[in-house]
């Protein structure tokens, strides 16, 4: 049955010379078997409740876990619009709290600088260095409590979002994730909850929509697969309410330490996918 209701689809998206034709270097969700696709909606429906429940995480979750099934360049677009979504909704629960996230503007445009830089690498390179590099900066803060000293982040602002800002947008626009990078530098200045959720939402749909114009620009984004994962997106959103529903419940200290074990898990998946793909052990990652 499923695979004569994706023929069906196949037949009817796609006719010569149609601006929904998917060429060899495009991904469609039809490609894949129906339970990979069962997974696909279970994965993100379990983080965009993750999201919600902690204000971020989302792409952090959902990226490393599809990447178990598909190739990373995949994994990131299938989860375009919906980490779009989720961080827009984001945006607008936390809009009264926007203005005192404004002093990281500065912040937000070197994100978006590093974006680009790390989506073309993403298009025209292999990713997996990226990974490796990204595990070991998270393993680095989780072991040492990587923490800069706040007097120099305030007195070096600039100096400090350009440093900052330029490396998680490369490492969002490679491997998708650029919270590994941020809450080092939020949680150094000590930043209160109610700054960081929207302050680090804002650099998400920054990095998020230059990234989206890269992979459109080198080819990657047909307008298909944005059909297809728009119900993802949907998912992504009513999994983030619901998640929302149980934010108020954390405290600072637990919101913190959850924070830590999935920076942690982050990194053990990264270091597989790396050592998998390098052909220095075997994985078996699928569900």
């Amino acid at each position: 049955m499923y695979n004569e209701i994706r023929n069906a689809l196949e037949s009817s998206l796609e006719y010569p010379g149609s601006s929904l034709d998917t060429p060899s270097r495009m991904i469609t969700l039809l490609q894949f078997d129906a339970s990979v696709l069962i997974a696909v909606i279970c994965i993100v429906l379990f983080s965009g409740l993750i999201h919600g429940t902690l204000g971020l995480g989302f792409p952090m979750v959902a990226t490393p876990l599809l990447a178990t099934m598909m190739d990373v360049r995949s994994a990131i677009l299938i989860t375009l619009l919906p980490t779009m979504a989720v961080n827009i909704t984001s945006i607008v629960a936390s809009e009264s709290r926007l203005a005192t996230a404004g002093r990281f503007w500065p912040l937000i445009g070197f994100v978006v600088l590093g974006t680009v830089i790390g989506a073309g690498a993403l298009a025209t390179t292999d990713p997996a260095p990226f990974r490796i590099l990204l595990a070991a900066l998270i393993l680095l803060y989780l072991w040492n409590g990587l923490h800069i000293p706040r007097r120099w982040l305030e007195d070096n602002a600039l100096a400090a979002m350009a440093l900052f800002g330029l490396t998680a947008g490369m490492a969002a626009g490679t491997t998708n994730v650029m919270v590994a990078v941020l809450i080092i530098y939020f949680l150094s200045l000590e930043t209160a909850r109610a700054t960081l959720v929207p302050a680090l939402n804002s650099c998400f749909l920054a990095g998020k929509i230059s990234q989206i114009a890269v992979l459109v620009s080198a080819g990657l984004v047909s307008l298909r697969l944005v059909f297809e994962t728009t119900p993802l997106a949907l998912v992504a959103v009513v999994a983030l309410l619901l998640g929302q529903r149980l934010q108020s419940r954390i405290r600072f200290a637990t919101y913190q330490a959850i924070l830590r074990k999935l920076l942690l898990l982050l990194a053990i998946v990264l270091i597989f996918q790396f050592l998998s793909e390098a052909g220095l052990i075997e994985w078996a990652g699928g569900f």
